[in-house]
């Protein structure tokens, strides 16, 4: 639910914090006032294609923010946390456009690139403008509709499943079929390829000791000399190290007669002599094995040159290349056994058809028993909706070979009026049709696709009179299970809701600003009136208003969503 909009600078919002409830929420206001202002500004935080001009004129940027409460979405807060952007309850989506061109994006405070906003935002808020009819006019649309509808998500995925299974032995199979003389030359490369990294015999941690010893070998000479010094100085040498500490040590315990304290420190130095010593032994030992051997470098170098050579041309490990040798002999194996695995895969992709059929058929019947009860729930609703004449049709049609979707195509048909022959619904149906039927949908399952605020930008264009009444009661409706924001230009529909905002545009010191304001009481009586009569507000449009509000209640103001 959208509970908080902050506008700073957008258009001719100087700013402006508005906070938006459960239920039915209208916004009212002239021609120009900056309506559609705000259903842009909420576009913008949806993924909407950001443009310099909407900056307000004499400032360097435009800022858009929104409070989300996730409280009844929990595939949304589960994704978020996946995102590392989980913030409790509430989201807060925030949109920086500049002059300067570096836009910004922050979403609970962590900034974010455009395309993960897009990702999110689907689950969020439907908008249906008065040219969208978000989806009904994409043909592609109508069968994902249906489906939630259906509530066949358990089937849809077993469907998808067994598809996805079947399409990659296809993909297999295709792959085994490739022209004898591709898959000659498949065979000569990869065989090529497979002698020139097995010859290697490759080990794995074998270049990281190789290079330990190269680092050895190009060292020997200082690491000898170093070693053998050592050795001369701590023990070999006249007066070398361990000789003078043993004779401090013998000292030491010759003076215990007088001072035994001194005896303690001569034994302690005795040790440190037996810990040098064994040093210095170990340092000679080391000296002897170092020799400077240039064959062994060269083959040192020779082996390191070989692994970077096999590494430039398949890959940058060792342990890489001996996985893609374990492929090269899969793909040999399959290109060698070319027949019994085909044999095997046509086996298996006989089995997954049968079971993408059945999978498929399953999906099928419960769209097929759905597409009647949709059709009668929808010419229902239009009926409602002065359309009793019309007569709403889902059409399935088979497909030649399975898609991803399913088994057919569907797409929703429309005769308008009686006796007429129904015609696709996105080429025929005009705007005023296409809001009642979208309406006429929601009515018929409110939370098919588990979005929980709905914006209406004047989908009530091209209607009025009994229709426009009945639009405004079907809205009302919507509102007692979702969030719904409308802005409208009747008077029948604004009176159905549950809180009525009012924009207004002012000229302040030169400029002009738009503001919002809840209305309430006889401030709302006059907003309706002024609908009603224009700018001419009499006490016949205020009773006539009057009238209206008290002739429009269809629901108590929802506590909760």
């Amino acid at each position: 639910m959208l509970c908080d909009l902050i506008i700073k600078n957008f258009v001719i919002v100087e700013q402006l914090h508005v906070s938006f409830m459960p239920g039915f929420n209208v916004l009212t206001g002239e021609t120009g006032a900056g309506k559609s202002i705000i259903i842009d500004a909420v576009n913008l935080l949806l993924g909407g294609r950001a443009r310099g001009e909407v900056i307000r004129t004499g400032t360097d940027e435009a800022t858009v923010e929104a409070v989300f409460d996730l409280g009844d979405s929990p595939l949304l807060r589960h994704r978020l946390e996946e995102m590392g952007l989980a913030n409790g309850d509430e989201l807060l989506v925030r949109r920086i456009i500049a002059r300067s061109g570096k836009n910004r994006i922050f979403v609970n405070g962590s900034p974010v690139p455009l395309v993960q906003l897009r990702e999110l935002t689907p689950q969020l808020v439907n908008i249906y403008g008065q040219h969208e009819h978000q989806g009904l006019q994409r043909v592609e649309t109508h069968l994902p509709l249906l489906d939630h509808y259906a509530g066949c998500q358990v089937e849809s995925e077993a469907y998808r499943t067994a598809y996805e299974h079947t399409r990659e032995l296809g993909e297999q199979l295709r792959h085994l079929d490739l022209a004898e003389r591709e898959r000659q030359q498949r065979l000569d490369m990869l065989s090529f390829q497979r002698q020139e990294i097995a010859a290697a015999e490759l080990q794995i941690g074998e270049e990281e000791e190789l290079e330990r010893e190269r680092l050895v070998l190009q060292h020997a000479g200082r690491l000898a000399e170093t070693s053998q010094e050592g050795y001369q100085k701590l023990y070999a040498q006249n007066g070398a190290v361990c000789e003078q500490l043993s004779q401090v040590s013998a000292a030491l315990i010759d003076l215990q007669q007088i001072d035994p304290q001194l005896s303690s420190l001569g034994e302690s130095l005795n040790t440190t002599l037996y810990a040098v010593e064994d040093v210095a032994m170990q340092l000679r030992d080391y000296a002897q094995k170092i020799s400077f051997e240039p064959q062994r470098q060269q083959l040192v170098e020779d082996r390191l040159a070989l692994i970077k050579t096999l590494q430039r041309k398949y890959a940058p490990t060792i342990e890489e290349l001996l996985d893609y040798l374990n492929r090269i002999d899969a793909e040999l194996d399959d290109l060698r056994d070319i027949d019994s695995r085909r044999s095997e895969l046509q086996q298996q992709f006989a089995e997954a058809e049968k079971k993408l059929q059945d999978a498929g058929g399953r999906l099928s019947r419960k769209r097929a028993e759905a597409a009647v009860a949709l059709q009668q729930a929808v010419e229902t609703e239009l009926a409602d909706l002065a359309m009793a004449g019309a007569r709403f049709e889902v059409h399935l049609s088979p497909l030649a070979t399975p898609a991803a979707e399913g088994l057919e195509t569907g797409e929703f048909y429309l005769a308008a009026n009686a006796g007429e022959t129904a015609q696709p619904l996105a080429r025929i149906a005009s705007g005023g049709e296409l809001s009642r039927i979208m309406l006429a949908l929601r009515r018929s399952h409110p939370g098919g696709d588990a979005v929980k605020t709905l914006i209406f930008d004047e989908v009530d264009a091209g209607i009025g009179g009994e229709a426009a009444t009945a639009v405004g009661e079907k809205i009302c409706r919507l509102g007692t299970d979702l969030q719904v924001l409308c802005v409208t230009h009747l008077p029948q529909v604004a009176a159905f809701a549950h809180h009525h905002f009012r924009v207004m545009k002012q000229e302040v010191d030169g400029r002009t600003r738009t503001g919002l304001t809840l209305l309430q009481g006889e401030d709302r009586t006059r907003e309706m009136a002024r609908m009603l009569g224009g700018s001419q507000v009499t006490e016949r449009t205020l009773e006539h208003a009057r009238e209206l509000l008290a002739r429009s209640i269809c629901q108590p103001e929802p506590e909760l969503l």
